[in-house]
């Protein structure tokens, strides 16, 4: 059930990303296990992509787990504040990454709840980068962790969505240009999902 690492090493991260709509997040911190259904994902296409860090080539202490193999978290502090949970895609030196936009929460509701200081969970709970990695207790100092190791994976659980698939535009990009039109962006509405 866990994704192989093939799944991650393939060429095309947009595929990639289109892919991971209906798979799994799971994490395993002090043997609590938490999860979520993938509902939004946003593909960046490294060195060529206006609107990734990568652009250019660019290289730096936050960046550099960018250019590992394939099937790595990629978590980054965003505005100080929101952990922003990323998967790197291809070959080791080619750094495409997909954001994990929003998620549809699965398993570990108590902890779940806890983690948000909320009494119940609402529709959209899991909606927003920064929302996924709190729901889930993923932090920025997991960047760099094997996402076939046993705190943080993805798994197939054969959820059918693809005929509810939207394409759009990335979020809050605009400083990329043309790159911010790229047709990146996938989600399926969070009520048409039925288990």
């Amino acid at each position: 059930m866990k994704l192989p690492r093939s799944f991650y090493i393939r060429e095309d991260v947009v595929e990639i990303a289109r892919d991971l709509i209906g798979k799994v997040l799971v994490t395993n911190f002090n043997s609590v296990r938490t999860s979520g259904i993938i509902i939004e994902t946003e593909a960046y296409e490294g060195v060529t992509d206006r609107a990734s860090h990568a652009y250019g080539g660019r290289r730096s202490a936050r960046t550099e787990v960018m250019y590992s193999v394939g099937g790595t978290a990629y978590v980054y502090l965003c505005y100080g504040v929101h952990s922003l949970f990323n998967i790197v895609t291809n070959e080791m030196n080619i750094p495409h990454a997909v954001l994990i936009r929003g998620i549809y929460p699965l398993e570990g509701f108590e902890l779940i709840k806890l983690r948000v200081q909320k009494a119940a969970l609402l529709k959209g709970s899991g909606v927003g980068p920064g929302k996924v990695s709190k729901l889930l207790g993923i932090h920025y100092s997991h960047t760099g962790i094997d996402l076939l190791g046993e705190e943080i994976w993805l798994e197939d659980r054969r959820y059918e969505f693809k005929d509810l698939i939207l394409t759009g535009t990335r979020i809050g990009v605009s400083y990329s240009g043309e790159d911010a039109l790229l047709p990146y962006r996938f989600s399926i509405p969070e009520e048409k999902i039925k288990l």
